[in-house]
């Protein structure tokens, strides 16, 4: 039986202590919803179908999130990136909820918010995922007896259409080349260009390691990359000529930070009237070229370690009819 007890701060609190179950401690303002809930869980008990809530009633999401933050994400590849992320989330009042408090209602309201802000669908979703393999972890490893069913389940995912149609005219590229020239980064003009030799991404580009490239075999190898744990790809003979302008250092390219980078790129596509093209938008525009000069599709997939071509059709080749006008009168005559 329960016992049901005064406090000196005048609320009720019930006690329950059941053979093969742990003690079950709650406080409650009144009598009456004390006794209620202990006969609840009795009989629960007797049904041999109670659950312990009392951890997540008592864990916060924040706590989840710092937790996570600080076990977990060390050990990703995206652990910096993550980092900022969970900290910004952190700073939501969704965090001071506790678990059992946690419900769509709540999460549709985080969504309004993260709107508000003018994130974009893919970020906002980027934020409900992270949430959810949060609650996933602490139900499957850190053994926090939870709801059978997930707050985030009723919660749809926002609608992404981020496909991108942009990519540059051989004049723009040379504009963007000749601005990038004046830059104050120093190495930006040939990081612009051999980004459109190699396809490789920004990570890729900074984190190339001398120790990874054989300048007799002109191949060089990237390391942890985004689909893959390495790719070695054929040089350009003007990428290799490019490498060999930084003879020092553990990496070719001495960038400081992403958001360093980011600053002087961004300085440099306003100058060059680009103000919406990416520097992720150059594995497109190299992409596009190599097409044109006579690759097949499979060797540029290789070349920019797309796992797909329907990827490479659909968000990086980008060509242009105005592109195949001087090809098209290549064909047999049909007269």
């Amino acid at each position: 039986m329960a016992h049901i007890r005064r406090r000196k701060n005048g609320s009720w609190q019930a006690i329950i202590r059941k053979k093969n179950y742990p003690d079950i401690v709650k406080t409650f303002l009144e009598k009456g919803t004390a006794s209620k809930w202990s006969k609840l869980v009795e009989t629960q008990m007797d049904r041999k179908v109670f659950q312990d809530m009392s951890g997540a009633e008592s864990t916060t999401l924040s706590q989840l999130v710092i937790k996570y933050r600080d076990e977990i994400v060390p050990e990703l590849r995206s652990a910096k990136s993550q980092t900022y992320k969970l900290n910004k989330l952190l700073k939501h009042k969704i965090c001071y909820l506790n678990l059992l408090q946690l419900n769509p209602s709540n999460i549709f309201q985080y969504k309004k918010e993260l709107q508000k802000e003018g994130l974009a669908p893919k970020t906002i979703n980027i934020n409900l995922q992270m949430l959810k393999r949060i609650w996933h972890v602490a139900k499957s490893q850190w053994n926090i007896t939870l709801p059978a069913e997930s707050p985030f389940a009723l919660v749809p995912m926002e609608k992404v259409d981020n496909e991108r149609d942009i990519t540059l005219t051989d004049d723009e590229f040379k504009k963007l080349l000749d601005v990038a020239s004046r830059s104050k980064l120093l190495c930006l003009e040939d990081m612009i260009k051999f980004a459109a030799l190699t396809l490789a991404r920004y990570s890729e580009i900074v984190g190339l390691l001398r120790s990874n490239v054989c300048f007799n075999k002109k191949t060089a190898t990237f390391m942890l990359t985004k689909t893959t744990s390495s790719h070695t790809i054929p040089l350009h003979d003007d990428a290799i000529a490019i490498l060999k302008k930084y003879p020092f250092g553990d990496r070719f390219f001495n960038v400081k930070t992403r958001e360093s980078f980011r600053h002087f790129w961004e300085k440099v596509r306003e100058e060059a009237g680009l103000p919406t093209f990416r520097y992720h938008d150059l594995r497109s525009f190299g992409a596009n070229r190599y097409l044109l000069s006579g690759m097949s599709e499979i060797e540029v997939a290789a070349l920019g370690n797309w796992k797909t071509l329907a990827v490479l059709h659909r968000r990086y080749s980008r060509i242009k009819p105005t592109q195949l006008l001087h090809k098209i009168n290549n064909v047999v005559n049909l007269k």
